[in-house]
């Protein structure tokens, strides 16, 4: 578990967004064979960007952008040797914090899909048939976000 270990929040500097960048490039690049150019896609500048930070060392990331009012949450990584331990669960809590709190309703991702069952773990529902993006078979997946107190949005 990440527990209190693990500190999930916006990047505060461009160095965390360099060091989120790099875990990036080491799980989708060099990990699966995503051109660096497919990974760093010029969309980080318009990104909110979120780390989960372990002893000052940022271990794991993912963004938001927030295209005509939707969340969607991209890029998600967590660094080799820390996997297994609560950090990703803790990075999509912390996605859905932020994305309520700027009153997002819903968010979407493309997983995929070998990391489908980790979203749906998280309450994301597939919709739709595969697609392929980086040559990656992946599905579109949603979850509706709760109000303060349990209630759906």
């Amino acid at each position: 578990m990440a527990g209190a270990e693990v500190e999930v929040r916006v990047a505060r500097d461009e160095g965390e967004i360099g060091a989120a960048q790099e875990i990036r490039l080491q799980v989708f690049s060099r990990g699966q064979g995503i051109p660096v150019e497919g990974e760093i896609d010029g969309l980080d500048p318009e990104s909110l960007h979120l780390v989960a930070v372990r002893r000052g060392e940022v271990v794991g990331t993912c963004r938001l952008r927030f295209p005509q009012g939707h969340c969607k949450l991209e890029r998600m990584a967590v660094a080799d040797g820390m996997r297994g331990r609560g950090i990703g669960t803790a990075l999509a809590a912390g996605a859905e914090r932020e994305a309520a709190r700027r009153g997002v309703d819903v968010i979407v991702l493309h997983s995929q899909r070998a990391a489908e069952g980790f979203y749906a773990a998280c309450g994301y529902v597939a919709e739709g048939e595969t697609f392929f993006e980086e040559a990656i078979p992946h599905v579109l997946m949603r979850k509706r976000l709760r109000r303060p107190g349990g209630a759906p949005r």
